[in-house]
């Protein structure tokens, strides 16, 4: 992509516009105050989906639930740098970027809960369905992108993943594709130092992630993943560059997993209370908030609002997953393939004559089978 080796390598320190007390940095411009104020809006709504989203997993309404409490700006930055043309592609642990684009929250959850498929369309808001499998989405978000350009379209694809996701040989596929065809695609990685219990010392030896895009010819940049601001400013440039025709680049931004890695974990196995602590200072959400109302943006009437419509977010949450849906027993063989294999077809009349055995013979269905 280029010779410059100094344009691909990454600042030497992730940037930070807003530090963890809340006053801004002499690293550069803001972004405007309303963008920061409609992010911190989107944050304070994630992390109260982020607490009803495990309480229904306690409730046993969701099956599993990685929560990404503590890394909301970067779910939020993700989604808001984005036009309703562009493309995100999440991880499992997405959920919070993905309402942020706009996805009904109920609808971003059914994955979660067990029901079939990614309980959203995809084409709606441009979103592609959360993946479980580590980096498998990454080839994917490349090939949409590139298909994109050949079509001469201006869209932008955003990719996210994990520091775990950059051991995964797709990962580096991804990397290669879009370098060479030079893709307009933005790798995001959410450095939170774990993937589940293994941590970040054990997956690489590298100076940081954002170095892993120089041998590929992708720029690398690290960001504070807990700067909000930041975050809008590094990756609103990389979408900006991608859009023009400056190929992909490789974001590192370093937050961490307040919480457990799912409900099925427990995270005092792997790491410690006080290195916990020391991230809940790093608080994205107090962070920015502070810088709000120092600033004289945000004011108790005006959070008191938010917090009053990220409760009616949560409320309406948890009346959408709290209601039992009747399965329908032929949506096994619905959306498999555009057009049924013989196979499906087989076993699609194999299902129906049992369910038709099953029914009161004075029934409706029965009457129709038998005839």
């Amino acid at each position: 992509m280029t010779s410059d080796v100094d344009r691909m390598l990454p600042s030497t320190v992730p940037v930070m516009l807003i530090d963890p007390d809340g006053r801004p940095t002499s690293a550069g411009p803001l972004p405007p105050a309303e963008d920061l104020l409609r992010g911190y809006a989107s944050m304070v709504t994630a992390r109260r989906f982020n607490e009803q989203a495990s309480a229904l997993v306690r409730q046993g309404r969701l099956a599993v639930y990685p929560s990404s409490f503590g890394q909301e700006a970067c779910q939020v930055a993700a989604a808001q740098v984005l036009t309703d043309a562009d493309w995100l592609f999440p991880t499992y642990r997405d959920t919070a970027a993905v309402t942020v684009r706009g996805v009904d929250p109920v609808e971003a959850l059914v994955l979660l809960k067990g029901d079939w498929h990614s309980g959203y369309d995809p084409y709606e808001r441009h979103v592609a369905p959360l993946t479980t499998p580590l980096a498998t989405q990454l080839p994917h978000a490349v090939g949409v992108a590139h298909a994109a350009r050949l079509r001469g379209e201006p869209t932008v694809v955003l990719a996210l993943c994990g520091d775990g996701a950059t051991s995964e040989g797709d990962f580096h596929e991804a990397l290669n594709f879009a370098a060479v065809f030079r893709a307009p695609v933005v790798f995001l990685v959410q450095n939170n130092r774990y993937a589940i219990s293994v941590p970040l010392s054990r997956q690489t030896a590298a100076p940081s992630l954002a170095h892993k895009g120089v041998g590929y010819g992708v720029p690398g940049e690290q960001v504070d993943g807990n700067d909000l601001a930041a975050l809008l400013d590094v990756l609103s440039g990389a979408v900006a560059r991608a859009r023009s025709g400056g190929g992909p680049q490789l974001v590192e931004a370093h937050t961490y997993r307040m919480q457990a890695h799912t409900n099925a974990d427990d995270a005092t196995r792997y790491r410690s209370d006080d290195e916990v602590a020391g991230w809940v200072a790093r608080d994205p959400l107090t962070r920015l908030e502070t810088y709000l109302r120092a600033q004289g943006v945000l004011d108790d009437g005006r959070a008191a609002g938010i917090a009053a419509d990220a409760e009616e977010v949560a409320r309406r949450t948890r009346d959408g997953i709290n209601q039992d849906v009747e399965p329908d027993p032929e949506d096994l063989f619905r959306h498999v393939y555009s057009r049924p294999t013989p196979q499906l077809v087989e076993q699609l009349a194999m299902v129906r004559d049992e369910l038709a055995r099953d029914e009161p013979a004075g029934t409706p269905d029965r009457q129709e089978a038998a005839r």
